[in-house]
């Protein structure tokens, strides 16, 4: 995890939140590494993870993590990270026999509209352990990234109602977490991913958008990331609150700064 990044949202794995739903978006950019931050963050807060990786394969994450502090191949050994690799698994699912049950089943159905069997993967990977005890602190749910759905043909009303589920089960009774990345295209006849984007914005309560800079390429400022915090349950004037930083990412970490504040122009 990147502390610089903790310390804008005011949280430590130690005191980390319950019940919220983080959006998280990148446009003309790459994003990935607010995931690497988030997934480094909740294993190291000792939560129960469930990892849908529909981008890259388990050793790219394993070794960006290593960078970060984390190992996910302890946690897996140990049973704190649940892991989905899309890659693989979309090639495997095709050469077992139809009546199996796989989460990525909807790739072999004339209709894509059905994401439950990748739901109950997710429900079954962070259902309580009866051991008498807590194991862990909490389950968290990250997908990076939920526009690969829709590149494979998932409607962003199947998409929504996938994450309400999900929201449903592991935030509102289990008292979890859920993040996930979309990817902002920007392209203004792209609606399907405009519906898929602008409803999840409605239902978080975090909103971290990183962007390309307007004026290009920087070897000093790699791009731009907005925050927004949201309360949904509160009056227009108190439930938003937004930041905007700068950013440069480096080897094992990610510096912020206010714009026009970077150190190579200071």
């Amino acid at each position: 995890m990147f502390p610089e990044l903790n310390n804008l949202l005011n949280t430590t794995p130690d005191r980390a939140e319950q019940g919220k739903l983080t959006l998280l978006c990148d446009a003309k950019t790459d994003g990935s590494f607010l995931v690497h931050h988030f997934l480094s963050f909740y294993l190291k807060a000792n939560c129960k993870v469930c990892f849908v990786a529909l981008i890259q394969s388990f050793s790219h994450y394993n070794i960006v993590g290593q960078k970060l502090g984390v190992s996910l191949t302890a946690a897996r050994e140990r049973g704190q990270l649940v892991f989905l690799e899309g890659l693989k698994s979309s090639v495997d699912f095709f050469f077992r026999a139809q009546e199996e049950p796989h989460p990525l089943q909807f790739l072999r159905k004339a209709s894509t509209e059905d994401l439950q069997p990748l739901y109950e993967f997710v429900q079954e990977a962070l259902k309580p352990v009866d051991s008498g005890h807590a194991v862990w602190r909490c389950p968290v749910l990250l997908v990076d990234d939920l526009s690969v759905l829709l590149s494979l043909g998932v409607g962003p009303v199947a998409v929504l109602d996938f994450v309400q589920y999900c929201r449903a089960t592991v935030c509102w009774q289990l008292k979890g977490n859920i993040v996930a990345l979309v990817h902002d295209s920007g392209d203004a006849e792209d609606e399907e991913n405009d519906i898929l984007l602008n409803g999840l914005s409605h239902q978080s309560h975090l909103i971290l958008r990183a962007e390309g800079l307007a004026t290009g390429f920087c070897r000093d400022v790699h791009g731009q990331l907005t925050i927004l915090w949201r309360r949904p349950a509160q009056s227009t004037a108190q439930r938003e609150r937004c930041l905007t930083y700068q950013y440069k990412i480096q080897d094992k970490s990610v510096s912020f700064f206010a714009r026009g504040m970077s150190p190579a122009v200071l």
